[in-house]
């Protein structure tokens, strides 16, 4: 799909990777952009930088995203291209709180399913149009440090391929973008497994360009490193392997935390 002419809703879009894709998507002159985020200061700024509007959302809350879909409607009289781009993480195993769970199971998932209620049915009888699902090379592979977040990536991964199941051949195209590292504020640098993945990682600008090609070609996977891909094509050969080379990453990682614990520990492994 050409994006000149369309409209297009991104949530998520005031910071990271919904900013650079908000600003890359102005390039090929959209008929019109919202932007939807809470953080409606930033947003506002994206907003005035490339002549978008801006209005704020708490993407968890279905109530907001329908209030979002009804004012894009209410400007634009249609929405052409979806971009559910939000998404949170937290730090930790199964020992995180419930509440903890709860709120990335609502914001890395049901958003994606809320924001899918409001929009697909139109899409759909409009005579299609695109959905693109922002989730993560944690979905396809795992992630070391945040169970919640790996979970919950892996089920926006799997609601992305329902999605295109049950409508591409009804002219709806769903895209399902899974970077690893991506330089944002999203990495912190004070964590060695942030640190781990800070070695692959790119720009969101490269992320938003990669998405471009991707709705140009109307595929499904977005892959902003090549390595992504040959990890998980290996994953589905030899997954005892796979299974067996991400617990050995895991034991290094926790090694070095163990070091960092001690003050006078000295070390020269590197990950």
């Amino acid at each position: 799909m050409e994006l000149s002419g369309r409209v297009v809703l991104v949530t998520g879009g005031a910071n990271g990777i919904g900013r650079a894709l908000c600003q890359r998507i102005a390039r090929e002159q959209p008929r019109g952009i919202v932007i939807a985020d809470r953080d409606l200061a930033n947003a506002e700024l994206v907003a005035r930088e490339i002549g978008a509007t801006a209005v704020v959302c708490d993407v968890s809350c279905e109530a907001d995203i329908q209030s979002v879909v009804q004012q894009t409607r209410d400007l634009f009289e249609r929405i052409d291209v979806v971009i559910s781009n939000a998404g949170v993480t937290i730090k930790g195993g199964f020992e995180a709180p419930d509440e903890d769970w709860n709120r990335l199971w609502q914001i890395n998932v049901m958003a994606h399913v809320y924001l899918s209620r409001a929009t697909v049915p139109a899409l759909i009888e409009q005579g299609g149009g695109t959905f693109v699902i922002t989730a993560s090379a944690a979905g396809l592979l795992t992630e070391i440090g945040s169970a919640a977040y790996s979970v919950t990536k892996h089920g926006a991964v799997a609601f992305a391929e329902w999605l295109s199941v049950h409508y591409r051949n009804r002219g709806l195209n769903v895209a399902c973008l899974c970077p690893a590292g991506v330089a944002t504020d999203f990495l912190d640098m004070e964590d060695p497994i942030h640190q781990f993945l800070h070695f692959m990682s790119v720009t969101p600008e490269h992320v938003a360009e990669c998405v471009i090609e991707v709705l140009r070609n109307e595929t499904f996977l977005v892959l902003p490193q090549p390595d992504v891909k040959e990890f998980f094509q290996f994953k589905t050969q030899n997954y005892d392997q796979w299974l067996h080379n991400f617990a050995h990453v895991h034991t290094r990682i926790q090694k070095r935390l163990a070091r960092r614990a001690v003050p006078d520990a000295k070390s020269s492994e590197t990950l």
